[in-house]
């Protein structure tokens, strides 16, 4: 996205200081754009397996440690994922940090990035709660009817992988082999699903953009998706949406913490609202 500025958008004062502060890198930003970056080449040229050290798992699994609910936000998948934050980072972050001020700026970002955190392990945690529901009942009355229906709590792809292996079950559903078996697969997706990490720092980047709208709500974006400009209220209130309904929709497929952007919001609708408070 590309920023356009709105004159009556922007705080009292000079407005070419304005345009050169909203432009130009800023020290907070810039430290977490390093940061991210040397955390990524660290687990990629080093070989590090920092997302399974460093990102955020369910509180109830074993691997779980409490510094993941910051740990993770320095913690990038692949290259898109980095580059794709980093961005948004780059693009927005210094406006906030410039009106905000650097202090109040690393905090808001700690905060958010928290914020999202919580929302989201509250969130994982009823669906992993409920997966082990029916993970302990398959093991005391398993059968392929069962089996079926506890993975459709998972992607598409692992019942068409073990499509073989379900057709033989319901074809001989007594066997005690494909019983002890059926009990192996179901065991091992609950513990994947338990123990699978979170990484990256989408929860603090949606905090930034509901910051950047609520402050700057008539500035116009441009994307690339849609190439007509559109004030950044619509925009973050269009995301905000979207996020909700994949959220409450929670495809198995979808692999998006989509609940840990809407933290990100929520906790930066709060922000926003105490700063302007304690600024008057």
């Amino acid at each position: 996205m590309r920023r356009y500025a709105d004159h009556k958008s922007l705080p009292g004062g000079n407005i070419t200081t304005h345009y050169r502060k909203m432009y130009s890198i800023t020290p907070i930003v810039k430290r977490l754009l390093a940061l991210n970056i040397v955390v990524f080449f660290a687990q990629h040229l080093l070989s590090l397996d920092l997302i399974n050290i460093l990102g955020l798992r369910c509180i109830l699994s074993n691997y779980f440690r409490p510094y993941q609910f910051l740990t993770h936000l320095v913690v990038h998948a692949n290259s898109s994922h980095l580059l794709s934050n980093m961005f948004a980072l780059f693009t927005f972050g210094p406006t906030l940090e410039y009106t905000l001020n650097a202090r109040k700026f690393i905090a808001f970002y700690i905060i958010t990035g928290l914020g999202a955190a919580i929302l989201y392990s509250s969130i994982q945690y009823f669906e992993v709660s409920n997966l082990a529901y029916l993970y302990h009942d398959y093991l005391t009355q398993p059968g392929p009817v069962s089996f079926v229906t506890y993975l459709r709590k998972f992607p598409a792809n692992t019942y068409r992988t073990l499509y073989p292996f379900i057709t033989a079950f319901f074809e001989q559903p007594s066997n005690l082999t494909y019983i002890a078996e059926s009990k192996e697969i179901v065991s091992q997706l609950y513990t994947l699903k338990a123990d699978m990490p979170t990484v990256g720092a989408s929860g603090s980047i949606f905090g930034v953009f509901m910051a950047f709208a609520m402050l700057f709500p008539n500035i116009e974006l441009f994307s690339f998706l849609i190439p007509v400009p559109v004030k950044a209220k619509y925009v973050i209130a269009a995301y905000g949406v979207y996020e909700l309904y994949a959220g409450i929709r929670s495809n198995p497929a979808d692999n998006v913490a989509h609940f840990a952007h809407l933290g990100g919001v929520l906790f930066a609708y709060f922000f926003i609202r105490w700063w302007k408070k304690a600024r008057k």
